[in-house]
């Protein structure tokens, strides 16, 4: 587990919340308004990415009045500044490679305040290509094991071997064991068309899916072995995340759990 999930997985055990409630839900409607535009549609039947984003949506309880406001913006039914995607490459603290992706209404600002902070880090923005050769664009689905809360003494090894393969027999192109809460969990990935049919297969087979969506999964990873260098990396990425205009925060590196 790496970059974008290891992250996430760090919040949560530090019970951090992701972003205040209110910059959530402009990042989320910005997603939802790029969604609709994109997919040139508000109908999440046909459009995966407006379903991905909705799915968010649900999941902190954003107003519905918000959701519709934010699609028909995106089917350009309501005035206002034209919001478009941008993508960062750069290097951060320990030279660990960074994709970052945003949206926004003035890309002069969100540029500076990108590059600012890659500065600050220690670290350096990069050209397009610089570190995208890094990553592969994956379809990732966080899933809650069958088994329940892990046995102690007989630890999670017999359990969870069986239940990675069934994931790989579903169609599963690799799959993450770890632990989160007492509980086995996986983490896995698809191509990003298959994202939606396998959380399908995954739910009939017995699984809990509790999270979904497009992802940049590093194809090799930074193992980071000093302390210092993983405390800069971790307040890098959290105030990149910290952004208004930043959407998701990608990155190679590899924190093993004795320095956590």
């Amino acid at each position: 587990m790496s970059g974008h999930s290891k992250w996430a997985q760090i919040k949560r055990q530090k019970g951090v919340a992701d972003v205040k409630r209110g910059m959530m839900f402009t990042k989320i409607a910005n997603a939802i308004t790029i969604a609709t535009r994109l997919g040139n549609s508000g109908d999440p039947n046909t459009n995966p990415r407006l379903r991905e984003a909705l799915e968010e949506a649900r999941k902190i309880n954003m107003p519905k009045e918000n959701v519709q406001r934010a699609i028909d913006r995106g089917l350009g039914n309501l005035p206002g500044q034209t919001l478009e995607e941008v993508l960062y490459e750069g290097f951060g603290p320990g030279r660990v490679a960074f994709l970052v992706e945003g949206v926004t209404d003035n890309k002069l600002r969100t540029n500076q305040i990108v590059k600012s902070l890659f500065e600050h880090s220690g670290g350096a923005l990069g050209g397009q290509g610089s570190v995208a050769y890094m990553f592969e664009r994956k379809g990732e689905l966080k899933v809650k094991g069958k088994g329940g809360e892990v046995d102690e003494v007989k630890g999670k090894g017999g359990e969870v071997d069986d239940e990675m393969l069934e994931l790989i027999d579903l169609g599963a192109e690799d799959v993450d064991a770890f632990t989160e809460e007492g509980e086995n969990k996986y983490l896995i990935y698809v191509e990003g068309p298959e994202l939606y049919t396998m959380g399908n297969k995954i739910t009939q087979s017995g699984f809990a899916v509790e999270e979904s969506g497009l992802v940049f999964k590093p194809t090799t990873t930074m193992q980071i072995n000093d302390k210092e260098i993983a405390q800069k990396i971790l307040d890098f990425t959290e105030k990149l995340e910290d952004q208004d205009d930043i959407q998701k925060v990608f990155a190679n590196f590899d924190i093993p759990e004795n320095i956590l």
